[in-house]
């Protein structure tokens, strides 16, 4: 392809703000936060609607070199086509000079955002909020996302006893910084309430030296199960992993 034909049909492309595919030879050269040079070689820069700019080899999902929300320039220089991605603020470009072009492909494809996610954290906290005594008897939730200084609390409640209980679900494995939240949130509370304050965390699993944190914190967890359909996730079972906090009390 000629390259003055490839420097139009990428112009009419981005203008459009069509997906543009183009697939040649080219140097690229980055600068910015860091600098980098990818030497000459066959690759593929895809330009979407969004003025993202991407530059992929024949190996890995991610890019080689991208930007978001770029200014994209399209120009003959002698007898190369250089297609440039730059941002002020911070400034950085990547300018891939094609010595030749085999392909530019340009896609209609809109700009939807209808992606639904099914099992969320906010959809899995919904279901408990309909009924705490899946958890526990005599558990009675307050709020949803209660706001803190330090974070969202997924589901504020009070036991049976008056106790505050601070639930915090994660939809994959509890970590560290799991536990380390749900501590936070349990001493912001005390404070802020004045009263005794339990912690639960409820996830699928956690990890071994996770769960011993928590423990050591005096905090709850449960293994919870459920099941990702449509229209909504379903919570199949919760489990208790731990002895009653009951026992610190």
């Amino acid at each position: 392809m000629q390259l003055s034909q490839a420097k139009q049909l990428v112009e009419a492309s981005i203008s459009r703000k069509d997906l543009c595919m183009v697939v040649g030879t080219c140097f690229v050269d980055y600068w910015g936060r860091a600098a980098s040079k990818l030497p000459k070689g066959k690759r593929l820069l895809l330009i979407k609607g969004d003025n993202s700019f991407a530059v992929h080899q024949n190996r890995l999902l991610r890019p080689t070199n991208y930007m978001m929300n770029a200014r994209i320039n399209c120009e003959l220089v002698g007898n190369n086509l250089v297609l440039s991605a730059k941002k002020t603020n911070p400034k950085e470009e990547i300018k891939t000079i094609f010595y030749s072009i085999d392909a530019v492909h340009s896609h209609e494809m809109g700009s939807s955002a209808d992606l639904r996610l099914f099992g969320s954290e906010r959809e899995l906290s919904n279901e408990l909020m309909q009924d705490l005594g899946f958890l526990e008897q005599g558990l009675r939730p307050l709020n949803q996302e209660e706001v803190l200084r330090k974070g969202l609390v997924d589901i504020l409640a009070e036991d049976s006893f008056g106790r505050m209980v601070v639930i915090e679900l994660k939809r994959r494995k509890a970590d560290y910084n799991a536990v380390q939240q749900l501590k936070r949130y349990v001493d912001q509370v005390k404070k802020i309430k004045s009263k005794q304050t339990r912690g639960i965390l409820i996830a699928p699993e956690i990890g071994r030296h996770s769960l011993e944190l928590l423990e050591r914190y005096g905090l709850e967890f449960y293994s919870l199960e459920f099941e990702i359909g449509n229209p909504k996730a379903k919570i199949k079972g919760i489990q208790k992993k731990q002895k009653t906090i009951d026992r610190y009390f």
